[in-house]
């Protein structure tokens, strides 16, 4: 296995938000925190030019490992500009060196990371399974088309996309989750499932891991700070805002147990890329490359 990172370690989500990093220190300090490869990051941010960012990402020793559709995906109006975004990424990873392959691993990287975003009803309920609105039945029906196309695109590009259940989107919860896994076949799109978005919405990561085993393409892990999850818990606040808040925490800092993630890993032969993430606010950035440091030095230490 291969441990990478995100930009949104650097609170790179909301490309509106005038506070962001630029792409280039990212780089910089992705390598000086010692990681081989990291994720593109949301559509626009880092730029989709092969030369620039190809030369870029040679001179620091690292390679992309996953592109993102961070959108939403409910809204069929979407749709032609969700299918442009996936071939500009995926023609634009695959142009880029690729990672290492690992024994165990089903799928070559670089992978496609899709993950809705994008509505107010579910950003306000995000970790709140019993007051967050699911979709009527034509709606999901749209979203999974939607989802189809995306894979079938991708696919075009020799890219496996893999699909995010995330906090605050209408892809968050148990039941959601196991809608999905009904809805689209293994062979059309894999998973990528985050052990601090599964534990955010009241999963246990262990289980979820298990459950989905044949899907687990890719993985992002995360940790939370169960003091700051339970004053959060008690508010109407954005998803992003609670990370704002410090509910994402260094990995081993929080309350997942990465000693069982890693022993189930183990037991299910994945071999492949783990991504931390921990989003933060990007004024809150002083504490980014210490925090990487503790991420990574923890999972070594627990076998990663």
């Amino acid at each position: 296995m291969t441990v990478t990172c995100a930009p949104c370690c650097w609170g790179v989500d909301d490309l509106s938000n005038p506070h962001l990093p630029a792409w280039d220190k990212v780089l910089d300090e992705a390598a000086r925190a010692g990681f081989g490869g990291l994720e593109l990051g949301p559509y626009g941010y880092i730029p989709l030019d092969v030369a620039q960012v190809g030369g870029a990402l040679a001179a620091r020793g690292l390679s992309i490992v996953a592109g993102t559709i961070f959108d939403d995906l409910v809204d069929p109006a979407n749709r032609g500009n969700l299918l442009r975004q996936t071939d500009e990424i995926c023609a634009f990873i695959t142009a880029l060196p690729r990672p290492a392959t690992h024994p165990g691993q089903r799928f070559a990287a670089p992978y496609l990371t899709v993950m809705d975003w994008g509505h107010d009803e579910r950003d306000y309920a995000a970790g709140h399974s019993d007051r967050a609105p699911r979709l009527a039945d034509a709606a999901w029906d749209g979203m999974i088309a939607t989802i189809r196309a995306i894979a079938a695109r991708a696919a075009g590009h020799g890219v496996r996309a893999v699909i995010h259940p995330h906090a605050g989107g209408y892809i968050e919860f148990e039941d959601e989750i196991a809608r999905l896994a009904r809805d689209i076949a293994v062979e059309e799109a894999g998973f990528c499932l985050d052990t601090g978005h599964l534990a955010y919405a009241g999963m246990e990561p262990v289980t979820i891991l298990k459950t989905y085993a044949d899907r687990l393409d890719y993985l992002h892990f995360k940790d939370i700070d169960p003091a700051v999850q339970a004053d959060i818990m008690t508010r109407r606040i954005r998803f992003f805002e609670a990370c704002a808040e410090g509910v994402m925490c260094p990995i081993g800092h929080g309350c997942l147990d990465y000693r069982a993630v890693r022993a189930t890993l183990t037991a299910l032969g994945y071999g492949g890329y783990i991504t931390i993430e921990q989003e933060r606010d990007p004024q809150n950035g002083g504490s980014v490359l210490s925090d990487l440091a503790a991420s990574r030095d923890f999972l070594r230490k627990t076998g990663f």
